[in-house]
């Protein structure tokens, strides 16, 4: 990595540090709250590119091991890995990286401004939501003991917030390709 990378990487890790100082939402239905920070995960991917994504994600995650209060609600410590969120936690790194690489493949300069809008809105969608959630949701009924299909339905009410979080990610990641172009050339 250059010393350019290592900076996006942190600033990136320091933007999903900040959302977590929006309150999260619990729900008495669900052991997980709604936060802002998932947002901050689809902006990594989407803006960073798949590695340097994915890295900005796990320096936030070491932040929390060594026990920093960096999540929503003041949270942090390893206990945050043991605890229903931990999967939805684990899933952000893959989801950041599987964002990148869809943003790295298709939202490319030489693309037309529809396809790089699209292409951003599809990163989100899949790598910020559907590998997230794929991640997330196991965890939560390995954790919870209840069914999957209860835990999965229940885990539908994340999915109004989260599409909103892929619009603004999709709105920031084409700001940014326009104006300065963070993500990896492909050859």
């Amino acid at each position: 990595m250059t010393t350019r990378d290592i900076v996006l990487v942190a600033l990136f890790a320091a933007i999903i540090v900040v959302l977590g100082l929006l309150p999260p939402i619990t729900l008495g239905f669900i052991p997980v709250p709604i936060t802002a920070q998932s947002l901050g995960v689809m902006l990594a991917g989407c803006i960073l590119g798949a590695k340097r994504g994915a890295g900005a994600v796990l320096l936030v995650l070491l932040l929390v091991a060594i026990g920093l209060p960096v999540l929503s609600g003041g949270r942090g410590g390893l206990a945050i890995f043991a605890s229903p969120t931990g999967g939805y936690l684990v899933g952000w790194v893959f989801g950041a990286f599987v964002c990148g690489l869809i943003a790295e493949r298709f939202a490319r300069e030489d693309k037309g401004e529809l396809t790089q809008f699209l292409a951003f809105l599809a990163a989100s969608i899949v790598g910020g939501i559907a590998v997230v959630y794929l991640f997330g949701i196991p965890w939560l009924v390995y954790m919870s003991g209840k069914a999957f299909f209860e835990t999965a339905l229940a885990s539908l009410v994340f999915v109004p917030g989260d599409l909103i979080k892929a619009f603004v990610a999709m709105l920031a990641g084409r700001a940014v390709l326009a104006g300065y172009p963070l993500l990896p050339q492909r050859a």
